[in-house]
């Protein structure tokens, strides 16, 4: 349960018992501050409009967070117990005005929860900024504080340097004790003060399932990200002063440019492709103004940075690093380590590398350092979070903190380390922010003073095709939070993954008889229904886990591992009788782990696993509804391919970028979705003479403020349903810590 806060009401305010301590008035969440005395709402430190009465219920919410808040208590603390005629449209137009205010919604609450005919619930976290009044020293024990002095004796000299002794140890004592104290009121001080920077809501956060990290930079006056237009990641630049974002000119075989670091002068980035589908990509540097891009010759790489020279570059390809000069030439190992490493970043001395490791297998993140000299490689953080889930950090410029990103039940934060000071050691990290948005990728300013990072609000729709309008509308008010859909075969059910949290739904196709099936932290990737409708099939991991295949009965029964290995499994499939499931590995751009990658057959009875013949660099299978083919994509995602069960052999369907293929319900065409073509069509194949028609595209979604979107599936009737986000993220900023 969250923090208890006392009534808004001035008169709540008054006459506390003395010794108590204050009550709060001030309350923070997120980027809002509402000072519950004198009815004002703050955001990022500009007061934001708010009516007296919706505030009230503000108030009211704020000060039990948590908890459910009844309608027929808001009804008694705002109008008492005289008779309200539309009490029901009065209490709606109080909480539509908080949601404006706080840019929250309905749907897709990051604030207010609405429990239908209950009441509603503050959702986000809260902290109290006007925390009691530090006590004077001494005042716990006025006794002490007001006892005589001992009276001065004389003493033999070893007496004396005895006592001399004592006095300079007790000196040593209470100065590491007032250090230690320092330390312990930094970790209870309040958040600090964030500002917002860019305001387009369009700001990549990367993809961490597909191991794209986001990347940020700065060159003291600008800030360089990744920011989507048309569907596609293009490379801003935003001016510190004032967010003023504008679109830095890239070459065109950068489709989707991820940046790596910036230069030590700032006048250079390190970019690569992260459409391209494979694990490596090639190198470029490109000037923050003006000059011709070049590509590094000879190096493939996942990540890399400067050298602290300015004229080499470190670089990660596989689990290994590598040094080169900027031409590409001298190449060297400079070490192999236990997994990929991502967020290279050098300490300001150039003393150390730390960087992010992502384990391929169970796709966790941990910080990890390493000396300049390629030795004595070891984790940051060994135990501190189980499992980690650590990622991009970032040294000040006087290379006293590191500030980082970590994500605890579901929510990731900026962290910050104070480096070892040759005293007490380094610091404990102490947390920097508090939600409600995901923050992460924090990089500091070239001054040292200032944390920059990533703000995530993500909005997104669920959007069905209408041919006759030829664009996207709105698809089933229940499903409006899908990110993946599936239907029944008789088309009476239908399952779906919340975007906001990854867990498995179901319901009837009216949204009644609505039951959840799988619970946080468990992440859903994707799932398929039995020929009977009575049970799914699905691709789930645990945090710190591999992806394994899970079957559940749809009265949301026991969830049941289907096999019991110690690797990644994905995507499986029905056969029509339901006795067996195909299944298959992860693609490269999800998982560089190590053993051989094909299509395989589960029987459910015997739990024989048989790999399907010609299979081998080929994931992503789908089973026809009548059983005669089973269709898959190359490792590469370049191929569709598909296997005739009769004749025991394969074709090539379709040589383009390829996801998500889906069958159509009645088995005589497949949907796909190309991810890397302009306008990022949906295809369909006709399988019986391999015609390709494009369906629908980004052009076709009706809101003008519609980013990109994911295919989510197919609904009856033939009609394509994507995922549409409407917001991402933005650039933020805090003042460093002291500690």
């Amino acid at each position: 349960m969250g923090m208890q806060v006392q009534r808004s009401d001035p008169e709540d305010h008054k006459g506390h018992s003395e010794g108590q301590p204050p009550i709060p008035t001030v309350i923070r969440f997120g980027l809002f501050e509402a000072d519950l005395e004198t009815g004002e709402l703050h955001k990022s430190g500009m007061r934001i409009r708010l009516q007296a009465q919706p505030f009230r219920i503000l108030s009211m919410l704020l000060e039990r967070p948590g908890e459910v808040v009844t309608r027929e208590e808001i009804q008694h603390r705002l109008w008492g117990n005289n008779i309200i005629v539309d009490f029901d449209h009065s209490l709606g137009t109080a909480i539509n005005k908080i949601r404006e205010a706080l840019g929250d919604s309905a749907e897709n609450p990051r604030f207010i929860e609405t429990l239908a005919r209950r009441g509603y619930r503050f959702i986000a976290p809260v902290t109290a900024a006007d925390a009691a009044a530090a006590r004077t020293p001494g005042a716990e024990h006025p006794e002490e504080a007001s006892a005589p002095a001992a009276p001065l004796v004389r003493t033999r000299p070893m007496r004396w340097l005895w006592w001399a002794a004592s006095a300079l140890i007790g000196i040593v004592l209470v100065g590491l004790a007032y250090l230690m104290g320092l330390r312990t009121a930094a970790d209870a001080a309040p958040p600090p003060f964030i500002t917002q920077v860019t305001f387009s809501g369009r700001v990549s956060p990367g993809d961490p399932q597909f191991e794209s990290l986001p990347g940020t930079a700065t060159d003291g006056s600008r800030i360089y990200f990744s920011e989507i237009e048309d569907g596609r990641s293009q490379m801003a630049e935003a001016l510190i002063a004032d967010g003023e974002t504008s679109m830095l000119g890239v070459p065109a075989e950068i489709a989707a440019p991820s940046l790596g670091d910036i230069s030590p002068d700032g006048s250079e980035l390190l970019l690569r492709n992260h459409l391209a589908t494979g694990p490596e990509q090639a190198l470029w540097i490109v000037p923050t103004i003006g000059g011709a891009a070049r590509r590094i010759p000879g190096v493939l790489a996942h990540d890399a940075t400067w050298m602290t020279d300015g004229k080499h570059i470190l670089y990660a390809e596989d689990n290994d690093l590598y040094i080169a000069a900027e031409d590409g030439s001298g190449v060297r190992k400079f070490a192999t380590l236990p997994g990929r490493a991502f967020w290279l970043r050098w300490s300001p001395d150039g003393r150390v590398l730390r960087f992010t490791l992502l384990n391929s297998e169970n796709h966790t993140t941990s910080l990890w350092e390493i000396a300049a000299n390629g030795k004595d490689q070891h984790p940051l953080l060994p135990g501190w979070n189980n499992p980690p889930a650590e990622c991009c950090g970032s040294w000040t410029a006087d290379g006293r903190y590191f500030v980082f990103q970590s994500t605890r039940n579901g929510d990731s934060n900026i962290w910050q380390i104070e480096e070892d000071t040759g005293l007490v050691g380094s610091s404990k990290p102490v947390q920097i922010t508090n939600g409600p948005l995901s923050f992460q990728a924090p990089i500091t300013s070239r001054s040292g003073d200032k944390l920059f990072f990533i703000g995530l609000n993500t909005r997104s729709e669920l959007l069905g095709y209408d041919a006759k309008s030829a664009t996207f509308v709105p698809y089933a008010n229940n499903l409006s939070n899908a990110r993946t859909v599936i239907f029944s075969r008789d088309e009476k059910w239908v399952a779906w993954v919340k975007e906001d949290d990854g867990t498995l739904w179901r319901s009837r196709m009216d949204g009644s008889q609505r039951i959840q099936l799988t619970a946080k932290p468990m992440q859903v990737f994707m799932m398929h229904w039995s020929p009977d409708g009575s049970e799914l099939a699905l691709m789930a991991r645990e945090p710190g886990s591999v992806w394994r295949l899970y079957s559940v009965d749809m009265e949301g029964g026991h969830l049941q591992p289907l096999l019991n290995e110690d690797r990644n499994e994905a995507d499986p499939s029905w056969s029509p009788d339901g006795r067996k499931i195909v299944f298959g590995r992860l693609p490269q751009l999800m998982s560089a782990e190590p053993g051989p990658k094909a299509i395989y057959l589960l029987d459910l009875k015997t739990k024989q696993v048989r790999e399907l013949p010609g299979s081998e660099g080929l994931f992503s299978p789908r089973w026809s509804p009548d059983g005669r083919y089973i269709a898959a994509l190359s490792l590469d995602q370049t191929k569709l391919m598909l296997y005739d069960t009769a004749t025991k052999t394969w074709r090539m369907l379709a040589q383009q970028n390829i996801a998500d293929p889906v069958w159509s319900h009645d088995g005589t065409a497949i949907f796909f979705h190309d991810f890397v073509e302009t306008g990022q069509p949906i295809y369909k194949l006709t399988i019986a003479d391999d015609h390709k028609e494009r369906i629908a595209g980004l052009r076709d979604l009706r809101s003008a403020d519609a980013i990109d979107y994911h295919f989510a599936g197919i609904a009856p009737g033939g009609v394509p349903l994507v995922n549409v986000r409407l917001s991402t993220a933005n650039i933020y900023s805090a003042t460093v810590r002291q500690q």
